[in-house]
């Protein structure tokens, strides 16, 4: 399409764009589904923009209407049969492994900051040793022993398989307050 025809579809999105997607979202009932079936549209109105005389705005939005019925139709229009057997079966997590990791997760905030932060860089964001004394801006033998610190305090707090919320000498967890690694961490 020429410039000109880009350029004023362009001005009616940013122009109209909020309007239709209240629209929008008053027929499809959620904000992912509203962008989407907006998105439909628009694609659909850009195709035949040429061709679209006088305010764009009714057009755009009868495809909005048209597309949300076609959806509730082909919603409806697939049958469910009741089967004996359900054909995707996953495997449920044990009351255990729960409860295990909420504990390993007061546990974890209950380390001291610096810890906490280390233990976070090095394994749940997998960062190197390398990495995690450059972000927070000490050496990387630092890092090294806050990580051995770390994880032999999170073993006493946590003994993997008793699931308890104290430790074998009755330590009680304790928060210490939020991650927040900025600059240099303090122990």
């Amino acid at each position: 399409m020429s410039n000109g025809i880009d350029g004023d579809f362009t001005a009616f999105v940013k122009e109209r764009s909020g309007v239709l997607l209240r629209a929008a979202r008053a027929l499809a009932g959620s904000q992912h589904s509203a962008e989407d079936l907006l998105q439909t549209a628009l694609a659909k109105a850009y195709v035949r923009w040429p061709r679209i005389r006088g305010d764009a705005e009714p057009y755009v939005r009868r495809i909005l209407y048209l597309n949300q019925v076609s959806r509730c139709r082909r919603r409806s229009g697939r049958p469910e049969f009741p089967v004996a057997v359900l054909p995707d079966v996953g495997e449920p997590d044990s009351e255990h492994e729960v409860d295990l990791r909420l504990l390993l997760r007061e546990a974890l905030l209950a380390l001291p900051p610096r810890q906490r932060a280390v233990l976070t860089l090095r394994y749940l964001e997998d960062l190197s040793v390398r990495q995690t004394a450059e972000l927070l801006g000490c050496h990387a033998g630092t890092v090294a022993s806050q990580t051995a610190r770390g994880l032999a305090r999170l073993r006493r707090l946590v003994p993997a398989l008793d699931g308890h919320p104290t430790t074998r000498q009755g330590e009680r967890i304790r928060r210490t307050g939020p991650v927040v690694p900025s600059g240099r961490a303090r122990s």
